[in-house]
């Protein structure tokens, strides 16, 4: 009998690894696992048997699998959205907090790569610094997702552009909302946008940097000069073209210009506790408000997101929770976006080898 084929394990540590086509297409992955899951979540009894009957499971590509949550800091949508998803796709997910496992006290990354490859079906890790979840990468047997580092949260952009998709009628003229029967894909073509991003250069707006310009969308992003993105990201933000879709600049009113969405994120990260006066009075002036929107030009119908949580020195009430803000449908497609991942590459390791894309390819 012939042996099988061995396979090269596939990693995603950022969306720069990733090739358009393959956002896309997890983007509509996510659209279409989120309409065949979301039926079955609803209270017994509570759809007609007509459309009952026409009812399909998700993918159950992680059935028997399990999934190690290996997370160094705290979480919240991220932790529940893995959980949650990997019980739809018919696995399990298995977390292992910073006081659980031996990793760091008697036990190197190295090795606990392996023990848990040897155990379990693929990592999602959450991680400090990028340089923890490379070396779990390059020892592990099974598929390692970022779940977040120091550079780069991909799972986060990811449902950022589902929530803008199903929300694409809002940045058209006249645009009408789609019919949401609880069965129906509400996934829509998006129009290119002027993105806004105001505050830190980090984790969230790094993959934002490699992946909205690739899609066709222009960023505008304000950061106080001694905030800006590390060489190393800037570094795959040039080899991807994607600088040329981006200004930067430090006036919030200025990057707000033209602005379809506007975008900020934490000031102060989980690690960062130690400079929060520094870091906010960095940031003064940098709070999204009506006012600083309407001063800077940004498009009437602009709208707001955020990844969360959020704290008031971010963004005023006001936005947060009026009717511009689509920070919990945001919230809410972390489950979806994590879930496409979870099935394309834990349970089908499907998305390797990852080519490194370059403009050419791209255009």
């Amino acid at each position: 009998m012939a042996a099988p084929i061995k396979k090269v394990v596939p990693h995603l540590m950022t969306l720069a690894d990733l090739s358009v086509p393959q956002i896309q297409a997890t983007l509509r992955h996510s659209s279409t696992l989120k309409q065949f899951s979301r039926p079955w979540l609803e209270p017994q009894g509570s759809i007609p048997k007509k459309k009952f009957s026409k009812l399909k499971l998700p993918s159950q590509s992680l059935f028997n699998k399990t999934i190690a949550l290996l997370f160094s800091k705290r979480s919240t949508r991220t932790r529940l959205a893995a959980e949650t998803s990997a019980t739809l796709l018919g696995g399990r997910a298995l977390f292992l907090g910073k006081e659980d496992i031996q990793l760091g006290v008697n036990e190197s990354p190295r090795d606990t790569a392996r023990v848990i490859g040897g155990m379990c079906q693929g990592i999602f890790a959450r991680v400090g610094e990028h340089e923890e979840i490379e070396e779990l990468a390059r020892h592990s047997p099974v598929p390692v997702l970022n779940a977040l580092s120091s550079l780069w949260h991909p799972t986060q952009i990811l449902a950022d552009l589902l929530t803008l998709h199903e929300h694409a009628y809002l940045f058209e003229e006249g645009g009408v909302a789609p019919r949401d029967d609880g069965l129906t894909p509400v996934f829509q073509e998006l129009r290119p946008l002027t993105v806004a991003y105001v505050g830190d250069s980090a984790n969230v707006l790094h993959d934002m940097l490699v992946t909205y310009p690739r899609l066709g969308h222009q960023l505008r992003v304000a950061s106080p000069p001694q905030y800006r993105a590390p060489s190393e990201v800037w570094k795959r933000v040039e080899e991807l073209g994607c600088d040329k879709s981006i200004w930067w600049g430090e006036d919030p009113k200025e990057a707000v210009k033209g602005a379809d969405v506007v975008i900020t994120d934490t000031w102060i990260s989980m690690g960062q506790e130690a400079e929060k006066a520094e870091r906010l009075h960095a940031f003064n002036g940098y709070q999204v408000t009506e006012e600083m929107c309407r001063e800077g030009g940004a498009n009437p119908n602009w709208r707001f997101m955020h990844c969360l949580p959020r704290k008031p020195d971010e963004v005023n009430d006001e936005v947060f929770y009026g009717p511009r803000s689509l920070v919990f449908p945001e919230a809410d497609n972390r489950k979806w976006t994590i879930m496409a991942l979870f099935d394309n590459l834990f349970g089908r390791w499907d998305l390797t080898p990852y080519q490194k894309p370059t403009k050419k390819e791209d255009d």
